[in-house]
């Protein structure tokens, strides 16, 4: 391995380190036409249990509504196999969302929604004002039970009357299967009472911690919208600060996107026109891992139209599932940078829901996917190793090279390229190959720890692989390691080192300057304390695949001939040493000579200067 190659592999460690550093400190800012009014999410009006009124305070605060003002709140369920759905006839709102199959990481049941956690209010423009549709009480169709069956489909429709055929009234559909709660808003006959300021959707919501790492949970929680013009906007990922936005672009959902759930609307008539989000973080309060707040305009025009029909996403933020909600969803799920994302998104993806068909054990199922993802790549590796070893096999030559010229290094890389270009080597089809893994090894970085599949999936002593393994919990804090002790990662930087002796083993020791000898040794074990607290399954996926890659290269190294090798480079030598050189290698030789002449140019001219005799001192009379 030469120096060539030596920086090209030092180059991917720092990348992937700047990489998960990027994941874990990075505060990204909102695009410029979403930072105009910064904190007016935050002012919004909170939805409050409204104290009991005369008639008279009704009648000042609700006008023609003031009727609906009292009440007795009552509760109706849905209930489907994935979600049990609470709704309350107070404001005709979601009251609590129960996820079945989930459970946090304390074995409890998952409410994703209740009243203690969110903060909602429905506010519509009438004559007097607005007026708060979530401090009425609504009416349900009595007559045939509360709760009608269409189908495999259950509906409750909500309606707050004022005279006949006019009437504010929503309506709820849970359907057989799945997590989405298809919600209507109509307007009816309210010509004469409402204004024509937009309605106002605001929701708060304090968002519990579910998972083992609430660190990670943290900075996984973002509010993400999506707009009509097909941009998706994320406020709070990666966060701990406080982040906001304003778009006046018209959206077509929003959500509040915890690591693994999701709470989403999404507009099935016509969007909203308009939204305000904020994502921030309440130190004091240990028992959330961040705040989210939107408000969103409708046209009240829209609601009179009947074009207020929205569909509720409670559920799993799952790929395979969110996918096929609405255009865009699936960006809920973070797959990456963009380039990373198409690998994740149409290669590593497809293989893994693949494997999920035959492989039930999750621990298993990586063992698979990376061997797999190897044969994928063999041919990769197998050009890599060939590459090393027609370096290696040119090392008495290089080193005879070395000797000639001493400590000219200039001299010396120069004749060196000459060499390669002899016998017809490039010295960058090593790094090459190694190089184009980069996006697969990014791709496997970010869908670890945001694919749901793995929550809670125990394999050998990891009780879950979505989350850090620890076999020992520290009494202190170590600075970028943590404070436990991760079995994965150290086994994992194990089979690092193992791997780099092995490889160091395959390089002449000569042709390793000293400095790299010892980087190529201390990497793995930076690289442990970036991954100490990163998902056990990532860790596994990283042991396995330095074993297979071993595996790989002494199979390789059992039928490589480097004989042959030298032979083919001579026969190469012998045929082109008439020819006149083109490509890489003419460019890349007429560069370092004129290199070469600028420096002897350079130092001409300093000797030169060095001639001149120096100006005199003394002063004129």
């Amino acid at each position: 391995m030469d120096r060539n190659n030596i920086i090209g592999f030092l180059l991917i460690f720092l990348l992937l380190i700047g990489y998960s550093i990027y994941m874990g400190q990075q505060e990204p800012t909102a695009p410029p036409k979403q930072q105009t009014q910064a904190k007016a999410a935050a002012q919004a009006p909170a939805a409050t249990t409204p104290a009991p009124v005369d008639s008279a305070t009704a009648q000042r605060m609700y006008g023609d509504f003031a009727q609906a003002a009292t009440g007795e709140e009552r509760d109706i369920v849905l209930e489907n196999k994935d979600l049990r759905l609470t709704l309350s006839n107070r404001g005709g709102r979601v009251k609590e969302v129960l996820l079945k199959g989930y459970k946090t990481y304390d074995q409890k049941p998952l409410v994703l929604v209740d009243d203690r956690s969110a903060s909602r209010s429905l506010r519509i423009p009438t004559r007097n004002g607005e007026v708060n549709l979530y401090d009425l009480y609504f009416a349900t169709n009595d007559a045939g039970g509360s709760v009608q069956r269409d189908g495999d489909s259950l509906r409750v429709a909500f309606r707050l009357a004022l005279g006949q055929d006019q009437y504010v009234e929503q309506t709820y559909t849970l359907r057989g299967t799945g997590f989405q709660v298809g919600y209507d808003l109509k307007v009816n006959g309210l010509e004469g009472v409402l204004g024509n300021a937009p309605a106002q959707l605001y929701w708060r919501q304090r968002l519990k911690n579910f998972e083992k790492d609430a660190n990670m949970s943290q900075l996984a929680s973002s509010l993400n919208y999506y707009t009509a013009a097909e941009e998706f906007v994320d406020v709070g990922e990666n966060s701990l600060g406080d982040d906001d936005a304003a778009d006046t672009e018209p959206v077509r959902w929003f959500s509040l996107k915890q690591q693994f759930f999701l709470s989403a609307l999404v507009a099935r008539g016509a969007p909203f026109s308009s939204i305000q989000a904020r994502s921030y973080v309440e130190p004091a309060d240990t028992t959330q891992t961040k705040m989210l707040e939107a408000t969103l305009q409708m046209p009240i025009s829209d609601l009179r139209a009947g074009k207020g029909r929205f569909d509720y996403y409670f559920g799993p933020n799952n790929y395979e599932i969110v996918k096929n909600v609405t255009d865009g969803f699936r960006e809920n799920v973070y797959l990456g940078w963009p380039v990373i994302r198409v690998v994740g998104r149409f290669l590593i993806l497809p293989i893994f829901h693949f494997l999920e068909g035959f492989v039930n054990n999750y621990g298993l199922l990586i063992i698979v996917l990376v061997l797999v993802v190897k044969t994928i790549l063999f041919p990769l590796v197998y050009r890599s190793y060939i590459s090393l070893a027609k370096t290696r096999v040119l090392q008495p030559e290089i080193e005879q090279i070395k000797a000639k010229h001493g400590d000219d290094m200039q001299k010396i890389q120069q004749e060196q390229m000459k060499l390669y270009g002899q016998v017809g080597v490039n010295p960058l089809s090593g790094c090459v190959p190694v190089l184009l893994q980069m996006p697969i090894l990014f791709a496997l970085f970010s869908l670890f720890p945001n694919l749901i599949e793995f929550r809670q999936k125990a394999f050998l002593w990891a009780n879950d692989l979505s989350t850090y393994d620890s076999i020992l919990n520290l009494p202190f804090s170590l600075p970028g390691y943590g404070s436990h002790v991760s079995l994965f990662a150290i086994l994992m930087t194990l089979s690092s080192l193992a791997f780099t002796y092995y490889n160091s083993q395959l390089t002449s020791s000569a042709a390793m300057p000293g400095p790299y000898k010892t980087i190529q040794y201390v990497m793995p074990v930076v690289i442990m304390f970036v991954l100490n607290s990163s998902p056990a399954g990532l860790n596994f996926y990283y042991l396995v695949s330095n074993l297979v890659t071993i595996g790989q290269q002494l199979a390789i190294r059992s039928f490589v001939d480097e004989g042959a090798i030298r032979r083919k480079l001579d026969e190469y030598r012998e045929k082109n040493k008439d020819k006149k050189k083109t490509g890489f290698s003419a460019r890349l030789e007429d560069a370092m000579r004129k290199a070469e002449q600028a420096r002897k140019d350079a130092d001409t001219k300093r000797n030169e200067v060095k001639k001149q005799p120096a100006p005199s001192t003394k002063k004129k009379k």
